[in-house]
Order: C-alpha cells, then structure tokens, then sequence
C-alpha cells in the first residue's frame, strides 16, 4: 500500500501528463491543417490505435485459443453484415461461451 504523499504524487504526474497530450496539439497547431496526407493519417490513428490494444487482449482473455479465434470471426461476420455494436458483441460473447463449453465437456 502506498501512503498518501506518493498517490498524490502520482496522481499530479498523471494528471500533468494527459494535460500536456491534450494542450500540445492545440498550442503547436494553430492553423488548419491543409495536408491530405496528415489529415488521413489523424483520421486513422484512432482506429489503429484501439485495434493495437484489442486485438491481443481477444486472444488472451479466453481459456482456449479456439475460443478466441472463432469470437473474433463471429464478431469480424456480424461487422460485415452491419450489425449493431451490441449484437456483434453479444454474438461474440455467446460464441465463445459454447465453444468453451463444447471444448470442455470434450476434453
């Protein structure tokens, strides 16, 4: 357990942190950015960014990398059909929970 001085500090460095990512874009662009190239590479870095951090997560959060793969198909199938968020989500969970039921009643 930490005692409060270090929390507090940690907390003013993390808080000083996510200040300054926020702050800086605004204090160093401050013209409209005119670039194609720029704007579509800020377009995608969200999206590459949460792919980055959830796509590893899939394949270890499961008991059995099966289950893992055939979720993520289930949800990348229910994407492409455009379903909503919480259906592919749904789809996804219920996926995984059967398989992992059917792997262990199998082994």
């Amino acid at each position: 357990m930490i005692d409060t001085g270090t929390f507090f500090l940690y907390l003013a460095v993390m808080a000083g942190v996510t200040y300054l990512i926020r702050m800086l874009p605004l204090v160093l662009c401050k013209e409209k950015i005119k670039n194609r190239f720029v704007i579509s590479f800020l377009y995608y870095v969200p999206y590459a960014v949460l792919s980055a951090m959830t796509i590893p997560a899939i394949f270890f959060s499961t008991s059995y990398l099966l289950s893992a793969i055939l979720g993520l198909t289930a949800a990348v199938i229910l994407s492409l059909f455009e379903k909503k968020l919480l259906t592919v989500a749904i789809g996804a969970c219920c996926t995984v929970f059967v398989v992992e039921y059917i792997v262990q009643w199998i082994a």
